[in-house]
């Protein structure tokens, strides 16, 4: 629990809004922004645009907000999403006012500090690079300030009650033999060699900060190796001790939409979205050790490589039945291993998590690409392990309530409000 309320400090400012907008500021350098008119722009920037009961929306400030959005790579009809987000500020702002809570200019300023030191730069270097792209360093104050004042105001309405007991910890470890964690992501891995790694990288960024699922299912259709591609790179309700141990608390840590830093694996980068996570009957089952096969074929992701692959599992069923396939060839191109799930690589771990017993998995690669692994799970062998840490869980399932909690509040500010838009 210590950590959960320590990530909502104000000196780390991880509001889910600053932390989007933190992880995207990486891509400032790399950004243009161009946008349409805003329309009514000739009435005078100034101009309402929006009333939120007494509170007034001007065009400047959407053009601003859409301006800032862009140089996030926020994805979307910016024009569209800037008004829903000044709207929602401006009820955040009001529930601010009422509650008495006014974040300092000291803390403002430190939010706005800790969003550039997210993009490896000063503030005034962060406030330059957005001026070059039309942006007002007032416009990144008001961003900070809402996101400050509304993170603790959630804290302070929702945080007692999103707490879970150590009986609800016990049900989502399994410990009561009643309850466990799963959760509901998507993935996109992006292979990646010497000749593709700067745009790989550069794609990899871009993909680590989108918010929207449509957006991350897209980008996972077009650029994603791993057969998820298919469906847009979801993966179905999944328990959390299937994860590789080390991805199990980067997943935890997620808000739903959020998205994970790229994560570097041999010859790929992987990135997981939060879709959702969940409280379940019945215990989560541990493994002591996993058993698979990995068979190499030269060519890395070649058309001709692949197609040879998928007719190796159109004619094998079990990872015995490689054992025929290599006959006769160099015994190092199929391993049989069986290995603890922190011994295992970690881009071979995250695959075999996805899979069943008999399944198999194209997505990995060797040699820097050049060589394709026809992976194949063999079985899991079973083990009642402690898993992951009690204060990971609890902190899991406090951030999952407050979000919710919060949301739901914003609609219930957003129905009872007079909203009128020009």
């Amino acid at each position: 629990m210590q950590q959960y309320l320590t990530l909502r400090t104000p000196a780390s400012l991880i509001h889910r809004g600053l932390r989007f907008a933190a992880k995207s500021a990486t891509a400032l350098t790399l950004c243009a922004v161009l946008l349409t008119p805003v329309p009514g722009a000739a009435q005078g920037l100034f101009s309402p645009a929006i009333t939120v009961d007494d509170s007034v929306i001007t065009y400047y400030e959407l053009e601003q907000r859409a301006r800032f959005m862009g140089v996030l790579r926020v994805p979307g009809d910016l024009m569209k999403a800037a008004r829903k987000e000044l709207i929602n500020d401006r009820l955040k702002l009001a529930a601010m006012a009422e509650a008495g809570i006014e974040p300092s200019e000291e803390e403002i300023t430190a939010g706005m500090t800790e969003l550039a030191g997210r993009a490896n730069l000063s503030l005034n270097e962060f406030l330059s690079a957005l001026q070059e792209s039309g942006v007002d360093p007032e416009t990144v104050r008001d961003f900070s300030r809402v996101g400050l004042g509304w993170r603790d105001l959630v804290g302070a309405r929702f945080l007692s009650r999103a707490r879970p007991t150590e009986a609800e910890i016990d049900r989502a470890m399994g410990q009561a033999g009643s309850g466990s964690v799963q959760v509901l992501l998507s993935e996109l891995i992006l292979p990646i060699n010497e000749q593709n790694a700067a745009q790989v990288e550069d794609l990899a960024r871009q993909v680590s900060q989108l918010r929207s699922y449509d957006s991350f299912s897209a980008a996972a259709s077009q650029y994603s190796a791993a057969q998820s591609r298919e469906r847009g790179g979801q993966l179905n309700w999944m328990p959390i001790t299937k994860l590789p141990p080390q991805l199990q608390e980067v997943v935890l840590a997620l808000s739903p939409g959020e998205v994970t830093d790229p994560l570097p694996l041999q010859g790929a980068v992987a990135l997981f979205q939060m879709r959702d996570l969940r409280e379940v009957t019945g215990r989560a089952q541990r493994y002591a050790a996993i058993d698979y096969a990995a068979y190499y074929l030269p060519g890395g992701r070649s058309a001709e490589t692949l197609a040879k692959a998928q007719g190796i599992i159109s004619q094998t069923d079990t990872c015995d039945d490689l054992y025929g396939v290599a006959k006769g060839q160099d015994p190092s191109v199929l391993d049989r291993v069986s290995l603890p799930p922190a011994e295992i690589d970690r881009d071979i771990a995250i695959e075999l998590a996805k899979l069943d017993p008999g399944e198999t998995s194209t997505a990995v690669t060797r040699k820097n690409g050049n060589t394709l692994v026809l992976l194949r799970l063999c079985g899991r062998t079973a083990e009642l392990g402690e898993g992951e840490s009690r204060e990971t869980v609890a902190n899991a399932l406090t951030a999952q309530r407050v979000d919710s909690l919060s949301e739901s509040y914003l609609e219930q500010l957003r129905a009872d409000a007079q909203i009128k838009e020009k």
